[in-house]
């Protein structure tokens, strides 16, 4: 059995892609923020609910140590959760953008570090975004050049920077981080944007999926390598 953990998993990409992975056989813990919607989620899809706010470093830690003493280890680590941070250019948003969307990354990998190294094909993927890829936030053909989201933008570089740095310092874990597609959800709501979930979904879980010799370090989207 693959034991996998999703942050941000009670609706969107993240419920989506519990419920593939799923459907392959994963044993799958729904980590969300909110205990009641995480446990709604979980029973919804028959998963297992753990409460994580990737914001908060006691949750983290109290997360990954019920999955430790439950599982004894951790195959797939699915980073999801984010906000998109539309607020106004100020402190107090830029601390949160880059709370939940980077350091959020550093806490749930650093705890989840020491189960992942008894896994035989440990698995770590960062939904990222093409929105900051400087090269297609700088290419007016492309749609992330119109978009008004700095902070959003800027802390999903911090993500996939964080994603290929670990991919360097932990040669024995894949670390990939992922371009899942315009989707149309929650978020993107105000922008009357995106393809289905289940489609977006599927490019997480073909990386979540990786075999041991599959690619580290990368940042890819359903096409291959994309430029940064």
């Amino acid at each position: 059995m693959t034991i996998t953990l999703i942050t941000g998993a009670n609706k969107g990409i993240g419920f989506e892609t519990a419920r593939q992975l799923l459907d392959l056989g994963h044993v799958v813990y729904v980590g969300a923020r909110d205990a009641e919607r995480g446990e709604k989620a979980a029973a919804t899809l028959g998963a297992r609910f753990v409460q994580l706010d990737v914001t908060d470093d006691t949750s983290v830690r109290t997360a990954l140590a019920t999955i430790g003493a439950a599982e004894g280890r951790l195959d797939v680590l699915v980073h999801n959760a984010g906000v998109l941070a539309n607020d106004d250019l100020d402190g107090p948003a830029a601390l949160r953008a880059f709370d939940t969307n980077a350091v959020g990354i550093v806490r749930v990998t650093e705890a989840a570090l020491p189960l992942l190294r008894r896994s035989s094909n440990p698995t770590v993927v960062t939904v990222s975004s093409s929105a900051g890829s400087f090269w297609a936030v700088t290419n007016p053909e492309r749609p992330e050049y119109h978009l008004p989201l700095a902070l959003y933008s800027a802390s999903k570089t911090a993500a996939t920077m964080l994603t290929v740095q670990y991919a360097k310092a932990q040669p024995g874990i894949k670390f990939n981080a992922i371009e899942p597609g315009t989707t149309a959800t929650d978020m993107t709501a105000d922008f009357g944007i995106g393809r289905p979930v289940a489609q977006s979904a599927a490019v997480v879980v073909r990386f979540a999926t990786l075999g041991p010799d599959g690619p580290t370090g990368t940042y890819q989207d359903e096409n291959g390598v994309l430029p940064w």
